[in-house]
């Protein structure tokens, strides 16, 4: 006999809001909980001085999750987005994924593209859900433990969304 299907969580309340100089700090931690090699806080501080396309996701006051995207001559290019682990497989990446394509194509973007590391099987799964296809890799474009990790590149017209 088959056994039930495994539950997730219902996804939590969220609120997507911009990314403040003073979010900084809790965004670099997520990241941190996050990834092996994490984005330092001077990156985050650089892409909301200069203005990209910066948010953040908050659950009950406590911030999980960011994204940033850069826009220009009809692009898109999502830099970052990331969910803290035990927020995960919760439905905030989609959510999120889909705030930061919708302010895209409002900005007058008619593509996005970004950069997946081929290891990062949750991650591609979720962009191919929205209609994204990769169109190439970038070789070496990661740090890994023993070397570099290659990017598969991903694109999406959005206007197929």
């Amino acid at each position: 006999m088959a056994s039930a299907p495994e539950l997730l969580p219902p996804a939590p309340q969220i609120e997507i809001r911009t990314m403040l100089d003073v979010d900084v700090p809790a965004v670099a931690a997520v990241e941190r909980a996050s990834y092996q090699f994490p984005w330092s806080e001077g990156i985050f501080r650089d892409c909301v001085r200069v203005g990209y396309l910066c948010r953040v996701v908050e659950c009950a006051g406590v911030l999980i999750g960011h994204g940033i995207v850069s826009t220009g001559a009809g692009e898109a290019h999502i830099l970052n987005l990331c969910v803290r682990p035990e927020y995960r497989c919760r439905g905030i990446g989609r959510q999120l994924l889909r705030y930061l394509l919708d302010r895209s194509r409002a900005l007058g973007m008619t593509e996005t593209f970004l950069e997946v590391r081929p290891s990062n099987t949750s991650a591609i799964r979720l962009y191919q859900s929205f209609g994204f296809e990769q169109v190439g890799v970038r070789r070496g474009y990661y740090q890994a433990t023993h070397g570099r990790e290659d990017a598969a590149v991903l694109r999406l017209a959005l206007a197929s969304l």
